[in-house]
C-alpha cells in the first residue's frame, strides 16, 4: 500500500477524529473552517485509503472486570516437533505460523507483535486477576505446541496509554 500525501487539513482531521470518532462531520468541519461536503470528501478519501482503519469504542478493562495487564514475552521452539491438534486442524508450516494462527482464538490476547530480539513475540494480556493469568497461561499459551519459553511481566501503574498517533 502506497503511503499517501497528508496535507495540514487533512491531519488536524485525524487529530480530531483521533480525540473523538464520534465527533459530527459538521463538528470536524467547523474545527478545520472546512465546509461539510469538502471534509465528508477528505474524511472518505482517508478512510478509503486505509489511513483511517476503524472506529471504536475504547472500554475501561477495570470496568468490565479485567483488573490485571500482562506483557508476556514468547519464544518458540524453531522446528515444530510433529503434528498436533492445532497443526493438523491447520496444516501450517511453522511453528510461527502455527502460533500466530492461535493467538487470534485467544480473547485474553488483545495485541501480539512479532519481535526482534531473543524472544519472539509479544503480547498484551488483559484478564479478570491472577488466578485467570494463571489458567491462561498454563491451560492455554504453555500447551501450545510451539512455544518453548514465555516471561511475564505485570503492568503495577498506568502511566500513559492512548491510541492517538502522532500526526507529524
Amino acid at each position: 500500500m502506497s503511503k499517501i500525501e497528508l496535507d495540514k487539513t487533512d491531519r488536524k482531521i485525524l487529530a480530531i477524529l483521533q480525540a473523538d470518532g464520534r465527533a459530527s462531520n459538521q463538528d470536524v468541519a467547523d474545527q478545520v473552517s472546512l465546509s461539510p461536503s469538502p471534509c465528508l470528501r477528505r474524511i472518505k478519501r482517508l478512510e478509503e485509503a486505509g489511513v483511517i482503519r476503524q472506529y471504536v469504542a475504547l472500554l475501561d478493562p477495570a470496568q468490565i472486570g479485567l483488573g490485571l495487564l500482562a506483557y508476556v514475552n514468547v519464544r518458540l521452539e524453531k522446528h515444530s516437533e510433529g503434528a498436533n491438534a492445532a497443526g493438523a486442524r491447520r496444516a501450517s508450516s511453522s511453528p510461527h505460523a502455527d502460533f500466530a494462527l492461535s493467538v487470534e482464538d485467544w480473547p485474553e490476547v488483545v495485541a501480539c507483535y512479532a519481535m526482534t530480539g531473543e524472544m519472539d513475540y509479544l503480547l498484551r494480556v488483559h484478564v479478570e486477576d491472577m488466578e485467570h493469568f494463571s489458567r491462561f497461561m498454563m491451560k492455554t499459551l504453555l500447551i501450545h505446541p510451539s512455544v518453548a519459553d514465555v516471561k511475564s511481566s505485570f503492568a503495577l501503574q498506568r502511566i500513559k496509554d492512548t491510541t492517538a498517533l502522532p500526526i507529524m
